[in-house]
């Protein structure tokens, strides 16, 4: 025991005695600067130092650009760049796949595998009702007289001269309005929601001036009415009126559908044009 103690002892001295270290001038041994230092002293002094290089080299590294300049870090603008060129790639990817599949599906038809009648699917119940007049064995005189009747008869109101005559419109179809007429938006049109197979009525006496498809609103019939009134109804699903007819207010002329490429559902897409220009169908009829 006393060994130990002795030995305590002789290292506790080692580290609390104190050492002076002078620093002197080399010419004339003029003392410049002093200091009293022990063995622990320098120890606790060499360890915080230590801590506090560590604390500020880590600090260093992870709030600042000097990270970049480490192998295995990469900054975060090039990580969001790399992010966006990622998804720019399968973005682009993705178009490629559908330009191909065009490209393949339209190839049989410009080289003349398939004949343009199995791929036409634009077809009516109308179109297939129509008739052909060789059929009827009717002679060239009556073609002739029948023809002048048509040509005559068809735009019947685009010449008349009774401008006295009070239009009265109906609704065409009724159900929930769905989009407003909105000019801002150039949206000339309310879109009534209804059932798919729904009958589409005319708003108003007129003549069938167009009845047809287009690409982007599907089938479509326009009305001239008197006092150059025009009704517009698109996306139907089927026409049941020709171009010159001529139709009675409320009179079936096409059923609800959701044809063409801007179609958001089953809707009636219904416009009401006035001497060339548009006007909101609901300050002429109540939809409810």
């Amino acid at each position: 025991m006393v060994k130990k103690d002795k030995k305590k002892g002789k290292l506790k001295r080692k580290l609390t005695d104190k050492y002076r270290l002078v620093v002197l001038n080399e010419d004339t041994f003029e003392e410049r600067f002093s200091l009293k230092l022990s063995r622990l002293n320098v120890f606790v002094l060499g360890g915080v130092f230590s801590i506090l290089l560590v604390v500020a080299t880590t600090v260093l590294i992870a709030f600042t650009p000097i990270k970049e300049y480490i192998p295995g870090y990469s900054s975060s603008a090039l990580k969001r760049k790399a992010a966006k060129l990622t998804f720019e790639a399968d973005s682009l990817k993705t178009k490629l796949a559908v330009l191909e599949n065009y490209t393949k599906a339209l190839k049989p038809v410009l080289t003349g595998e398939i004949a343009p009648e199995s791929i036409d699917s634009i077809q009516t119940e109308a179109r297939q009702r129509f008739i052909d007049e060789s059929k009827l064995n009717a002679t060239k005189e009556d073609s002739l007289f029948r023809e002048k009747i048509d040509r005559e008869t068809r735009f019947a109101l685009q010449n008349s001269s009774n401008n006295k005559v009070k239009v009265v419109f109906f609704a065409p179809l009724n159900g929930a309005i769905s989009q407003n007429f909105d000019a801002n938006s150039k949206h000339f049109a309310v879109d009534i929601v209804a059932k798919k197979g729904a009958p589409v009525k005319a708003t108003a006496d007129g003549t069938v001036i167009f009845s047809g498809w287009t690409t982007e609103t599907g089938y479509v019939i326009i009305l001239k009415h008197a006092k150059e009134y025009i009704s517009v109804y698109k996306h139907n699903g089927t026409l049941l009126k020709q171009q010159g007819d001529f139709v009675k207010s409320g009179e079936v002329i096409a059923t609800v559908g959701s044809t063409g490429e801007l179609t958001t559902g089953p809707h009636l897409h219904f416009e009401l044009w006035s001497g060339g220009y548009s006007v909101n169908p609901t300050n002429f009829i109540d939809f409810k």
